[in-house]
């Protein structure tokens, strides 16, 4: 597969990728989980993802993760809002996560 050229655009887009329990689950389906830009769209996502691991992705689903209202020393405080993206790779293709870019 020819390697798409990674633009520094990219790495805005992807920002860290999201691990929890479920998101190694979902990597069982062949699915990776990462943090994203707000403001990212499905096939920016899509064209990020294949060409900074250069990998085939079949499909984008975003979700935005409402923060969670805390409370510090008794004060409240509200976490901030984060977008993910569940990343469906092709039959056979793989990233390792825990590995740099």
């Amino acid at each position: 597969m020819a390697k798409k050229q990674a633009d520094i655009r990219h790495y805005d887009v992807v920002l860290a990728p999201h691990i929890t329990e479920k998101a190694t689950m979902a990597s069982e389906q062949n699915a990776v989980v990462f943090r994203v830009a707000g403001d990212a769209t499905k096939p920016q996502i899509k064209a990020a993802v294949e060409a900074l691991f250069d990998v085939k992705v079949t499909g984008v689903n975003t979700i935005v993760q409402k923060g969670k209202t805390k409370k510090w020393k008794g004060e409240a405080y509200r976490r901030s809002d984060f977008k993910k993206a569940i990343v469906t790779l092709a039959e056979g293709q793989s990233i390792d996560v825990t590995t740099g870019i």
